[in-house]
This record gives C-alpha cells, sequence and structure tokens, in this order.
C-alpha cells in the first residue's frame, strides 16, 4: 500500500514539474522586447557601457533561457550573454544544425529590412537539446542586436 501512495505522488509531482519548466522558457514576445530595452539602453549609454552589461551573465539582458547577441555587419560578434568565447569572433560561416548560414541570413534581412524574425536551429544552454529557434533582430547603425527563444519539440 505503501509503495502505491509513492508511485501516486511521483507521478503528481510530474504534473506539477511540467509547467513550472514551461514557465523557464523565455517567450519571443519577451524577446523582442529585451531587444528593444537593450537598443534604448545602448542609445542611453553607449556601446562600450552597453557591451559590457550584455556581456554579464548575471546582467539585466540575461534573462533563463533568452540572452542577447549582438554582431557587426561583417558578422564580428561584439556582445553577447552566453558563451563569451565567440566574442570578437567573425560568425559569417556558422551553420545551424540543419546548416544554414545563419547569421548571413540574418546580416542580409539586417541591410534590406532593418529588423526580422529568422528561424534556426540551435542548442538550448539550458536544456542542451536541439531545438528550433526565433530570434528578433534589429540593426541599430553597424550592429545588429538579437535575442531568441526556444520552441521545444519542433
Amino acid at each position: 500500500m505503501m509503495l502505491k501512495k509513492v508511485a501516486i505522488v511521483l507521478v503528481l509531482c510530474l504534473f506539477v514539474v511540467a509547467p513550472v519548466s514551461a514557465q523557464q522558457r523565455g517567450t519571443p514576445a519577451e524577446a523582442k522586447a529585451m531587444v528593444e530595452k537593450a537598443i534604448a539602453y545602448i542609445k542611453a549609454n553607449g556601446q562600450e557601457k552597453a557591451f559590457a552589461e550584455i556581456n554579464n551573465p548575471r546582467g539585466t539582458f540575461v534573462d533563463r533561457d533568452l540572452y542577447l547577441t549582438v554582431i557587426d555587419m561583417n558578422g564580428v560578434c561584439v556582445a553577447r550573454g552566453f558563451d563569451p568565447s565567440l566574442l570578437g569572433k567573425n560568425l559569417t560561416d556558422s551553420k545551424d544544425l540543419d546548416g544554414k548560414f545563419f547569421i548571413r541570413e540574418r546580416i542580409e534581412v539586417a541591410k534590406a529590412k532593418g529588423s526580422g524574425w529568422q528561424d534556426y536551429k540551435f542548442t538550448d544552454p539550458l536544456t542542451k537539446k536541439k531545438e528550433l529557434k526565433t530570434l528578433y533582430f534589429e540593426k541599430y547603425g553597424n550592429i545588429i542586436v538579437g535575442c531568441g527563444a526556444y520552441k521545444p519539440g519542433k
């Protein structure tokens, strides 16, 4: 009888954990809002101070699985809230998990339209799973500021 009660409690715990984990994810609307907030911060404080804040893993621009990536118009990573090893590297030859040159595509769209949404496959830094990511980005001066949200199970 005790074993049956323990099994029931464990099953109920799974139903509680699943919604909490979904709430830990950022949404596309939150990603877009973070980009807009970052551009306002850059305008108010300059790139040097803004990039330092964007690079801070405990800073204003890192929230759960949301973080900013800033590249210049040549594809060089100038700020990033996750994986600082990419800072200063030219990412134009980077491919997503399906072989798509997603940085090249982002630069092309930024040049043509100034902003947009982009879908590509990437490894979620929290779950370590390969997932579809939708990223909102805006061109500001000579940089492109982007933030993406993961679409699990896609």
